[in-house]
């Protein structure tokens, strides 16, 4: 199933045409194709359920915007486009709010490979302290995204699992799966 948006603040960098094998093999795994200010969504007719969701409004305005996080000046980067949105399918999301995350985690990412670049290559101490705090910050803020993401899907439960318990003599153990009420019940 295909489907198509306009991007109207991108042109396109490089149009594949058809029959090209990186474009039959993005139509496989539902990638997109920019021609000027057309955006071609191509959707596994398998999975209609891109980018967590099966919103056509939500998948289209989301697109727009993975294309133009990705892109580098006012041309559109397809392949930029097309990656951003496989990684975020690679983390499967389950819903749209997921799928933002996913977005903002590769906006992060990106971002914390550019600072990793500009720190490998600093001429003065001053880039390099400025390319340090940044790189430390979003390389945090990536860790804090995962951990929300985990946190989000797993419904802010924890789970505590005890592989090896020793008990000594005239010890007492308790096999079995044990539940605790938390703050425990409060009496009025």
């Amino acid at each position: 199933m295909n489907s198509s948006a306009t991007s109207k603040s991108m042109t396109s960098k490089s149009a594949k045409q058809p029959g090209d094998e990186a474009n039959d093999a993005e139509k496989a795994v539902g990638a997109i194709q920019i021609s000027g200010s057309k955006v071609k969504i191509n959707v596994d007719g398998n999975n209609p359920r891109t980018l967590g969701s099966t919103n056509k409004a939500f998948q289209l305005g989301f697109i727009t915007q993975l294309i133009n996080m990705s892109s580098k000046g006012p041309e559109a980067d397809e392949d930029a486009a097309s990656c951003a949105i496989a990684i975020i399918n690679s983390i499967d999301p389950q819903n749209e709010l997921e799928a933002m995350l996913g977005a903002q985690m590769v906006a992060v990412h990106n971002a914390s490979m550019t600072m990793a670049r500009r720190l490998a290559h600093v001429d003065t101490l001053q880039q390099q302290d400025s390319a340090e705090r940044a790189l430390n910050k979003l390389t945090r803020t990536y860790a804090m995204q995962l951990q929300a993401l985990s946190k989000y899907r797993s419904g802010g439960k924890q789970q505590v699992i005890v592989k090896h318990v020793h008990v000594n003599e005239g010890g007492q153990a308790i096999v079995g799966n044990v539940e605790t009420g938390g703050l425990g019940e409060t009496k009025r």
